[in-house]
């Protein structure tokens, strides 16, 4: 499935599109350079889902948790500023990711043998005009 953002504004309904298409998909990851605007639409995707909590990029804390009106759980790491997977396994990613609770996870790439081979792939590019293609593709 591909959504094509080309405003801002437009941003909570391609989130409401993306949280329809994963269904009950736990584990999603975010891909695109940086500023192709991952974070801005985990923003936008947790304000959809309800989320109270003021949301950031975890860039330096890793993962962030975040809580809905309902007080579910859910988990945000952003993985840039990694060093060696290991880094990841120290903060016990693994058991977040295996918890049965959503994670948002930024710069994948990072740690390959980590990722569930079940998720949600969101990947955004920008074309000539500035617009953000949002690809998305389920992996079983």
């Amino acid at each position: 499935m591909q959504l094509i953002l080309s405003d801002l504004e437009k941003i909570d309904k391609v989130a409401q599109e993306i949280i329809k298409y994963a269904g009950n998909e736990k584990i999603w990851l975010f891909e695109g350079e940086m500023g192709a605007g991952k974070t801005t639409l985990i923003k936008a995707i947790c304000k959809q889902l309800g989320i109270v909590d003021d949301t950031s990029s975890p860039t330096f804390a890793l993962v962030n948790v975040y809580e809905n009106k309902k007080e579910q759980e859910f988990y945000h790491f952003d993985f840039y500023r990694l060093e060696e997977e290991v880094e990841a396994i120290d903060i016990g990613a693994d058991e977040y990711f295996y918890s049965g609770r959503p994670c948002f996870i930024e710069w994948s790439d990072k740690i390959p043998s980590l990722i569930p081979s079940k998720n949600l792939k969101i990947s955004i590019n920008l074309d000539a005009e500035r617009n953000r293609i949002i690809s998305l593709s389920k992996h079983e």
